[in-house]
């Protein structure tokens, strides 16, 4: 009997929605659905199914997260200004005990002071900034090669 697909949930945070707009110089021209579709094909490459989801609301990514925790294997997450302070965030990724791997499109510990700080890291398997979409093809090739059940 082949193994069940696996399933992870790609999380964007806050201004994500503005991709392709907001700062190209930074974060390039690729709008959220075009980096969306390009994820998705990379994931179908490789065996995996995707579910994405957006919020500019802190909890509404929590609670996606909760809602969604009992049917995905791991988690993307591009936490977005989230990242650098929010702690429900970080406990909600630390209460699902699901693999997770943070994701930045541009280099933040190249970037103002304050984004040099993750609060989310810790929970993580691993962080990921500064590769654009290659980020997240890297974050999803790490969780599909048969991570822990729970993070280390």
């Amino acid at each position: 009997m082949p193994a069940k697909r696996k399933t992870f949930l790609v999380m964007h945070g806050p201004n994500l929605n503005l991709l392709g707009e907001r700062e190209p110089e930074i974060y390039g021209s690729m709008t959220l659905t075009e980096l969306n579709a390009a994820i998705r094909k990379h994931a179908a490459g490789i065996g995996v199914r995707v579910i994405f989801f957006q919020s500019n609301h802190e909890g509404s990514l929590i609670d996606c997260l909760h809602r969604n925790r009992k049917r995905i294997q791991g988690l993307i997450i591009n936490a977005g200004a989230l990242t650098h302070y929010s702690f429900a965030l970080r406990d909600a990724i630390a209460s699902t005990g699901i693999p997770a791997v943070e994701v930045h499109l541009s280099d933040i510990h190249k970037r103002e002071e304050f984004r040099k700080t993750s609060v989310i890291r810790e929970v993580c398997l691993d962080q990921i900034c500064g590769l654009g979409m290659t980020g997240y093809f890297n974050g999803i090739n790490l969780l599909a090669r048969n991570p822990p059940k729970k993070r280390p």
